[in-house]
């Protein structure tokens, strides 16, 4: 299936839930009521619900658990819990996608999001914004299997989604990746466009014009979270850090190939 056919699907590109589109705008605001959007949150119970599992689960190491959005946006901030909301709005449009174990996808997305957090503080990137792009860099894989399962049910027998390679087979196959079906999804829901490039651009940020430092952070921070679902093992990490972006991005190349950087708790 071409991309634009993908796109084009009834099911490829559903509408954002309300209180996630009040988040998302948000984005850039200064003035935001945390009172009001708490009320927003709450008149989603199903929303809420997942927010709270998320909250509550073994990749954050919280002090107490949270049981209420008050709770969430208390504990974990404003910017984490508009992160976590999209992330879960996501999921309530993609409940279930042929072919994905959506526990393992989520549990990859976040290590990624708290790799891009600690990435980005060098640069001086804003990481809760490297935090929402890693989160949601690899939500195309949930359109594709939802759309075409077939099609990536056979591609997933040779190349899992969570693959090194994963991207380079897309290509071959298909002739796009994940990374343009999420932007896609991310332009439809009208996120930021700071957000929408680094989720397009994240696979291969070198070759443009001009290497946006944010898709740099994300890169890193997936090819981290594929080598942890792979088996989080030493010589992978040193065998294959990408050596440009660590170099782009000014890094240690000590601070990411230790396997103890990351863990079930990871994303706190």
């Amino acid at each position: 299936m071409r991309l634009q056919a993908l796109l084009q699907h009834p099911d490829a590109l559903p509408v954002v839930p309300e209180v996630a589109a009040r988040l998302i705008a948000t984005f850039g605001r200064d003035d935001v009521d945390l009172d009001s959007i708490t009320a927003d949150l709450e008149r989603d119970p199903a929303l809420v619900a997942r927010l709270l599992r998320q909250a509550n689960s073994a990749l954050f190491r919280l002090l107490r658990p949270v049981h209420s959005a008050r709770d969430a946006v208390m504990v974990l901030g404003f910017n984490r819990v508009r992160a976590l909301v999209v992330a879960a709005a996501v999921q309530s449009r993609f409940p279930a996608p042929p072919g994905m174990d959506l526990e393992r996808f989520w549990s990859y997305s976040f290590v990624a999001a708290s790799v891009a957090r600690r990435v980005c503080v060098p640069r001086r990137l804003d990481d809760n914004v490297a935090f929402t792009a890693a989160l949601l860099h690899a939500v195309g894989e949930l359109v594709m299997h939802q759309v075409m399962p077939e099609v990536m049910r056979d591609l997933d027998r040779t190349c899992p989604w969570y693959a090194l390679e994963r991207a380079g087979a897309e290509y071959q196959a298909l002739g796009y990746a994940y990374a343009e079906v999420g932007a896609a999804l991310a332009q439809h829901w009208r996120l930021p466009r700071l957000l929408v490039q680094a989720i397009e651009q994240h696979l291969d940020p070198l070759h443009r014009e001009s290497a946006d430092p944010l898709a740099a952070v994300v890169h890193l921070a997936a090819w981290r979270a594929r080598v942890w679902a792979l088996g989080n093992q030493r010589d992978m990490l040193i065998h294959t850090y990408p050596d440009a972006l660590g170099e782009l991005l000014q890094l240690d190349p000590d601070l990411l190939v230790d396997p103890d950087v990351v863990n079930p708790g990871a994303a706190r």
